[in-house]
């Protein structure tokens, strides 16, 4: 049985511990840069890359040892920094599937992704690393995910559509087909996006319009 430790102790973590329980997976500690309570009652929460690696000097047993990042919004440059501090240390990273999500055959997902509960990744997708894809989300035919990228629940990408790296797409957004959203931008939860988003720009309603910091000329 794989032992886990996940980096995040918020929401995030809530659901990824759902997602493993009852598997072969065994949650065995959180690391969080705050020095917080665990949220999830008998798991020690380690604060820091010092209390990492204090847990990880302090291992004992041969058992292997996988690692996640309970991360998620708009922060995957955060996300991607934490897996490769994880790798740095030998901690693999699995993607994680939950049991209710549908991937395709041909779909193509890099490491480190979360797939959450009644999500689909269709034929011939592919999700860079650590994209998440939140609950009843769902990527039709030939999308393109770059790394870093999150799908808020709900969310809803249409044949052929590429979302560029560490870009964040808000609950119940709706991506029309062959759409690109620029890397870095984010479309705000229920955007209709109809043509392509510029890279780290924010937009938000129905049809999707760039939303104008306060004070600037339209």
């Amino acid at each position: 049985m794989p032992d886990l430790v996940l980096w995040g102790a918020t929401g995030q973590a809530k659901v990824l511990f759902d997602l493993v329980h009852g598997s072969d997976r065994r949650l065995v500690g959180l690391v969080d840069n705050r020095d917080i309570a665990s949220p999830i009652p008998g798991v020690p929460l380690f604060v820091g890359e010092a209390g990492l690696d204090r847990f990880l000097h302090g291992r004992s047993g041969s058992e292997t040892l996988i690692g996640g990042v309970a991360v998620g919004g708009g922060r995957g440059a955060d996300r991607l920094m934490l897996m490769d501090l994880f790798k740095a240390r030998g901690i693999a990273l699995p993607t994680f599937v939950h049991r209710t999500a549908f991937t395709a055959f041909n779909a193509v997902i890099g490491e480190g992704c979360q797939i959450l509960a009644q999500a689909a990744v269709c034929a011939n997708v592919t999700l860079g690393r650590g994209v998440i894809v939140n609950t009843a989300a769902s990527i039709d035919h030939d999308g393109v995910v770059g790394d870093g990228v999150h799908l808020g629940p709900g969310a809803r990408l249409a044949g052929e559509v590429t979302v560029e790296a560490f870009a964040f797409i808000g609950t119940g957004a709706v991506i029309l087909p062959r759409v690109t959203i620029g890397a870095g931008a984010m479309v705000g939860a229920g955007a209709v996006v109809t043509k392509d988003v510029p890279a780290g720009v924010t937009v938000v309603g129905n049809p999707a319009r760039v939303r104008m910091k306060e004070g600037a000329t339209p």
